[in-house]
């Protein structure tokens, strides 16, 4: 670091605190959200950093002018909170501007119209991103995590706050998406349903006037959670909405959105393009498709114990693990193909042995009474049309779409 002297110190203080008054007073947002934001590591807020450690009294500087002291509140802490953040010292950061966020809030309260949403949406930001790292410092020193949690209850403090009339209100669904990001991140998910039964019943709420960005990752992460439920025409629903409207520039965020799209359409008998998945680096998926379409139970199995870890941290694999009945649908298929261009006479009719010699083909050592009972359970599922001839070990098919299409629809539970 530069020398830096005790007046050029006062000087970058003093600075700081015309602009963010003169922001308020003129309700320039633009101004404020920058004045805010930590994590952009501006050289602005780093040289302020370095002054407020050499100048030990802008306590005095605030408390001195009625200009500064009317947000004293909100720019005391936030001063702390870029010292230690500017040393390092996370915790003690984020400690410091919870107190500055909850001074603003009560600001943001008290003024009538929405200019300051967006300062709030860094806020809102900030103090989730801030925890984050704070709680990695925690657990780094053998100390509990806890202030992600603690940012949690502060957002819903705010969402509380704009969940009312008015146009505060269309900043409801951004905290909302920061809320789910740290759900997810927690691993409380079951949380994010409150906040979700708010925005889709509650009457003060028009989704459609949400900006779009937020209505993008909210479908984002409620398809997520449709995903856990296993309910996945609503996760599709969701997730292609996301897809739908997302910025077709940003190959991340699409990427994000189809590593859960894709085990959706799967599920739904819908198979992606090779194109796709190499577009967007989603190989993982490249064998499981491949798998569905050749009817190979060993190829879906070796992809599955492959990427088992990736899938496992996505929250897939039990998804994906489910794709066997498809597999098994798509492989008593090829067979019924085959026997059709020998005998078509005789192709309804597939004994169990010839299964039985087909799996072993690739590898899969089952008996005859397994692979009835796995023909039983896709009879049951609707994915053959048929039944039994127990003495002869014969299913019969039907001779009308022996092997219904899902058309979009998932497998019977």
């Amino acid at each position: 670091m530069a020398y830096l002297s005790m007046g050029e110190a006062h000087r970058r203080i003093t600075d700081y605190l015309n602009r963010f008054s003169d922001a308020v007073f003129s309700q320039d947002v633009s101004s404020l959200k920058q004045l805010l934001s930590f994590s952009s590591n501006s050289p602005f807020l780093i040289s302020l950093a370095d002054a407020l450690n050499l100048f030990q009294d802008a306590n005095r500087l605030i408390k001195q002018s009625d200009k500064y002291s009317q947000f004293g509140d909100i720019i005391l802490p936030l001063f702390r909170s870029l010292q230690n953040y500017r040393t390092g010292n996370l915790v003690e950061s984020y400690q410091a501007f919870e107190k500055s966020a909850n001074a603003f809030i009560q600001e943001f309260r008290n003024w009538e119209s929405a200019w300051a949403l967006e300062a709030l949406y860094v806020l809102a930001y900030e103090i989730r991103v801030l925890a984050e790292r704070a709680d990695r410092e925690l657990a780094s020193t053998g100390k509990s995590p806890e202030k992600l949690k603690a940012a949690g209850s502060y957002l819903m403090k705010v969402f509380g706050v704009l969940a009312g009339k008015g146009a505060k209100r269309v900043g409801a669904l951004y905290v909302t998406c920061q809320l789910f990001k740290i759900y997810f991140k927690l691993g409380t998910v079951h949380l994010c349903r409150s906040v979700i039964r708010s925005i889709e019943t509650a009457r003060i709420f028009d989704f459609e006037e949400f900006p779009k960005r937020d209505k993008v990752t909210y479908m984002y992460y409620t398809g997520r959670l449709e995903v856990f439920n296993e309910n996945f025409p609503a996760a599709d629903q969701k997730l292609s909405y996301s897809l739908m409207h997302c910025n077709p520039q940003n190959g991340a965020n699409i990427r994000m959105i189809l590593k859960y799209l894709i085990p959706v359409k799967l599920s739904i008998g819908i198979l992606p393009k090779d194109s796709i998945l190499v577009k967007f680096d989603l190989v993982e998926y490249s064998n499981i498709v491949q798998a569905l379409r050749r009817g190979d139970l060993r190829l879906l199995r070796q992809a599955l114990q492959d990427h088992e870890d990736q899938f496992l941290r996505s929250g897939v694999y039990l998804v994906l693990e489910k794709l066997e009945l498809q597999v098994y649908q798509r492989l008593l298929k090829k067979i019924y193909i085959i026997q059709k261009q020998k005998d078509p006479s005789k192709a309804h009719q597939m004994k169990l042995e010839v299964i039985v010699k087909a799996l072993k083909w690739l590898e899969m050592d089952m008996d005859v009474d397994e692979v009835e009972c796995i023909v039983a359970i896709l009879i049951y599922k609707n994915l053959v049309k048929g039944y039994f001839a127990h003495k002869s070990k014969v299913v019969v098919l039907s001779k009308q779409d022996p092997f219904p299409k899902l058309n979009g629809k998932p497998v019977n539970s």
